[in-house]
């Protein structure tokens, strides 16, 4: 079977792929850019050319079909209006990446199911992918058209190590400061509920979709098992660095509103999304995946992206010293007004 990923060498999209090179009975092929060719199999087929130039792309599909395509980088209507364009006639499956982001927020139960409303007022990258999904799905009721929609909730993989707050050059900054021995902000008081899934688990559930007829025309949620609080996250995180924690408690409102001046988006981040407790109920992708289940707990995952962080500086260690500066001067604004009262 012939599978083209749109992307395919990102965090959750990576993993995929690497399983699926070394399975037989596919041929799997890249659309992307090129950029980080060194990073992927080398048995794969490789589409060079940039999705958002349309014309290009169709003249270097030519008469090839799949008999699936994965869009990992479709964020806008106009990502997947042009998917449809490209490949209506050209796939017998295509499986979209929308993310768990897109569930109701304020959240009307703790246990999300692919039943729970979509609608999330805080985050309009949320709403995009609603809109993306909306698109979809008509194209799917009035045509045929044979979408199947994934939500992941937070992926990580090991290049990446994952936090509620962090600046624009990722998490490097944080885990900086836990090493510094500086206090780190964590939001609300860091008891809310929150599930973690490390790549590769993930994998197991989306590669299960694929070119399966029970996908066709519905939604399935991919997450991992292990439910944690974020005080749990970033302790577990401290002891891989065997470092003290020393959490510096925010709550989001006052984070979205401090952030707002300096482009931090912590209203969408946050008050949409990883400040809302969240249990998911995976029955539904369970149901044609038996064998997934939480295999690489986060105590284990947070080592394994420790070690590679830590061994590819020039990748993966960008300094962020605005945020930095941003997190101290949170800190003593607080710090003042407690001196206050």
């Amino acid at each position: 079977m012939k599978a083209l990923f749109i992307g395919g060498t990102g965090t959750i999209s990576m993993a995929i792929v690497k399983q699926l090179t070394s399975m037989p009975s596919w041929e799997v092929w890249l659309l992307n850019r090129g950029n980080r060719a060194d990073t992927v199999p080398g048995n794969m087929k490789q589409i060079i050319a940039d999705i958002h130039d349309e014309a290009v792309v169709a003249q270097q599909l030519q008469d090839l079909t799949f008999d699936v395509v994965c869009e990992f980088i479709g964020f806008h209507v106009e990502d997947v209006e042009r998917d449809y364009r490209l490949f209506r006639d050209r796939t017998k499956q295509y499986i979209y990446i929308s993310s768990a982001s897109a569930y109701h927020k304020p959240a009307a139960g703790y246990i999300i199911s692919e039943g729970t409303t979509l609608a999330n007022p805080y985050w309009q990258y949320s709403r995009d992918k609603i809109a993306c999904e909306e698109f979809l799905m008509k194209k799917y009721c009035e045509e045929g058209f044979p979408v199947t929609i994934v939500r992941p909730s937070h992926t990580y993989d090991e290049r990446n190590i994952p936090l509620g707050v962090h600046g624009k050059n990722g998490f490097w900054q944080v885990i900086k400061r836990m090493m510094e021995g500086k206090p780190v902000i964590i939001q609300g008081d860091g008891s809310s509920l929150w599930t973690l899934t490390f790549s590769t688990d993930f994998a197991v559930g989306y590669i299960s979709l694929m070119g399966n007829r029970h996908a066709i025309g519905e939604a399935f949620q991919i997450t991992g098992d292990e439910t944690l609080t974020w005080n749990q996250i970033y302790k577990t995180i401290a002891d891989a660095l065997n470092v003290e924690l020393k959490p510096y408690y925010v709550a989001s409102e006052y984070l979205a509103a401090a952030g707002e001046k300096y482009g931090y988006d912590f209203r969408g981040s946050l008050i949409g999304d990883k400040s809302v407790s969240v249990v998911f109920d995976n029955s539904k992708i369970k149901r044609l995946a038996p064998n997934m289940r939480t295999q690489v707990r986060y105590d284990q995952g947070v080592r394994i992206a420790l070690d590679y962080v830590l061994s590819h500086p020039e990748e993966c260690q960008k300094d962020d010293p605005e945020f930095d500066a941003w997190c101290d001067r949170v800190i003593a604004a607080l710090e003042a007004s407690k001196a206050q009262i």
